[in-house]
């Protein structure tokens, strides 16, 4: 499909597809064509380890035959193979059984391309980049952390990509739209050995739709180091109740529980602790949440979502209460709410025709405090760096996770931890937020400061 890199080309298929779908037999269509050329360099003890060239693309047709729906996906965009695709996609849906909540979003549509140069999506520099430039920041990653201290070493070393991409959109309702955008990665592991011979790793990365907007090399590849050597060492501390202060990266990572709990699809199935809490005070005051796919450069941001919906901000928390669920036009029917342009496609192989709730950008408004000054407020707790596995129960609110850090004592990093467990109700955390740092810094589609919870369990030994 080298065509659908081309925003014209992909958007005369899209709306191909849907006029093909109409002949068939459907009642409403839609056609949504991602494409992307993709290259990635990773180097690990200086040399280089793997190259890949990617050049994908595919269209996802979903058809409604009166309150039945179905999706079929292809990657050739050719008339005849599109006219195959619209058939089987209306045949299939003729088998399956009626949805009244199925169908199209209500709109209103955007009216504009979507090519917005307001928002940002686009570096020139990474539609066509000079040959070397993912090897040079692979190689300046991969060196800075070799060098900050003869014990580390590279772990799976430093992988260096970028992507240029286009989205096109088009149904029946008369939406037809495209938007290019651009993406570039660094990822670095490094690893040491402490006394025991214990393996420890550290990892940093950087991603921005801009290469000039993305933290440096050699800074990401000192940081993987450094997150590395701190753990040297590290052990449990005895099991007891105690404060946390949550790092903007493990931060980030809390938001992204929060967004699932807060996913219209979790609501209609009953599995969140939020259901029927609109307007509650559910945290602390200190807690404003928002999503918002307009922020212009973000790796979250875009014109529409993949129902066409305009994008727009909306607000999860604000001062502690919750505002609202995210939805897309399936789940926000079956709430009788509009869709908040939610909608996303899995990126799980074999699911990809699947929509769902999925966030864009997701911000925790930034307090005043330094993250200096929220450690000298704790007496004996844990600065949480790492979170391990995956132990919440949303439906229930129940939070559990293996975790590494630093421990502090008398208000300062005292000596690093590992083999530990945190866990809480995420209710009770986040009534018991008691800081919030000025810190934000955003990394790709999520920005959240250091924040201190008041009290949770850490289970050691």
């Amino acid at each position: 499909m080298t065509a659908a890199t081309d925003g014209t080309a992909a958007l005369t298929a899209a709306i191909q597809a849907v006029e093909l779908a109409r002949r068939a037999g459907a009642g409403d269509a839609e056609a949504g064509l991602r494409a992307a050329r993709s290259s990635s360099v990773r180097v690990r003890d200086g040399q280089v380890d793997e190259r890949v060239d990617t050049e994908t693309g595919i269209l996802t047709l979903r058809v409604f035959v009166g309150s039945r729906t179905a999706a079929a996906t292809t990657s050739d965009i050719a008339p005849d193979a599109l006219a195959r695709l619209a058939a089987d996609a209306v045949a299939l849906a003729r088998l399956t059984a009626p949805d009244p909540d199925a169908g199209l979003p209500d709109g209103p549509f955007p009216a504009a391309n979507g090519d917005d140069t307001t928002l940002d999506l686009v570096d020139p520099a990474l539609l066509d980049p000079a040959p070397d430039l993912l090897l040079a920041l692979a190689r300046q990653a991969d060196a800075a952390a070799r060098g900050l201290d003869r014990r580390v070493r590279s772990g799976e070393g430093a992988t260096a990509a970028r992507q240029a991409g286009m989205m096109a959109l088009a149904n029946s309702r008369g939406f037809a739209a495209s938007y290019p955008a651009t993406a570039c990665y660094l990822v670095v592991s490094a690893a040491a050995d402490d006394a025991e011979g214990k393996k420890r790793e550290g990892w940093w990365y950087a991603a921005d739709r801009r290469l000039a907007g993305m933290e440096d090399a050699e800074t990401v590849g000192r940081t993987a180091a450094e997150r590395a050597r701190r753990q040297l060492g590290a052990r449990p501390v005895p099991t007891r109740e105690a404060p946390v202060v949550w790092a903007p990266e493990a931060a980030r990572e809390f938001l992204g529980i929060l967004a699932q709990a807060a996913a219209g699809d979790f609501r209609y199935r009953g599995a969140s602790f939020l259901i029927d809490r609109e307007g509650e005070q559910l945290a602390s005051p200190l807690v404003t949440i928002t999503d918002d796919a307009t922020l212009p450069g973000r790796g979250g941001s875009r014109p529409f979502d993949v129902e066409g919906v305009a994008s727009r901000r909306t607000s999860l928390f604000e001062a502690g209460t919750f505002v609202s669920f995210l939805y897309d036009a399936y789940s926000g029917r079956k709430a009788g709410r509009p869709s908040t342009a939610n909608a996303g496609r899995s990126s799980i192989p074999g699911v990809g025709s699947r929509i769902g709730v999925a966030p864009s950008n997701l911000v925790m408004a930034p307090g005043v405090s330094s993250p200096e000054a929220i450690i000298a407020g704790v007496e004996d707790g844990l600065y949480l760096t790492d979170m391990l596995g995956s132990g919440e129960n949303l439906a229930t609110g129940d939070f559990s996770r293996g975790a590494a850090g630093l421990w502090i004592e008398h208000g300062e990093l005292a000596y690093p931890v590992g083999e530990i467990n945190i866990s809480g109700r995420l209710q009770e955390m986040l009534l018991n937020i008691d800081a919030v740092g000025n810190d934000a810094r955003f990394v790709d589609t999520a920005s959240a400061p250091t924040f201190r919870i008041a009290r949770m369990m850490v289970s050691g030994r």
